[in-house]
């Protein structure tokens, strides 16, 4: 399993998670979005349907009777109601629940960096867990880390 660290340094997390989602989406996969916060979730509902004037992400939020149903489901836990094998954490606070899918994005800011590091070495020593660093240039572009 794959576990992809996303710090947000130049990019928002607005513009960099459509950009994750899109990419999910066109290799065929669902992805599960889990945030802690209600108010946070429902911000992601709203930039799904906003965030390029010529197309929106197919999603939802967890909880309705149409979760098996959507390529996208935002969720408070890393339960993949829509049957994704891809997560993307996306408050900074990193769930070991996460290792139960193929692959994870834990996505934080500066503000979680400090979990962040002791996720990144807590999984150090995980067997089949693949870690990658990736941080934004001044440009705005990724580049692996390490």
């Amino acid at each position: 399993m794959q576990v992809d660290f996303y710090h947000l340094t130049a990019a928002p997390l607005d513009r960099v998670l459509p950009q994750i989602a899109e990419k999910v989406l066109a290799s065929g996969a669902r992805l599960l979005v889990v945030a802690d916060d209600a108010a946070q979730r429902a911000a992601l509902d709203r930039l799904f349907w906003t965030y390029a004037p010529e197309s929106f992400l197919p999603h939802g939020q967890a909880g309705g009777d149409g979760d098996a149903d959507q390529p996208v489901l935002i969720a408070a836990a890393p339960e993949p109601a829509n049957g994704a094998r891809t997560v993307a954490i996306v408050d900074g606070r990193w769930r070991n629940e996460a290792l139960a899918f193929d692959r994870a994005f834990h996505l934080f800011d500066d503000e979680a960096i400090r979990e962040a590091r002791l996720a990144w070495k807590t999984l150090s020593d995980r067997e089949g867990v693949e870690r990658r660093y990736w941080k934004q240039t001044d440009t705005g572009r990724w580049e692996q880390a390490a």
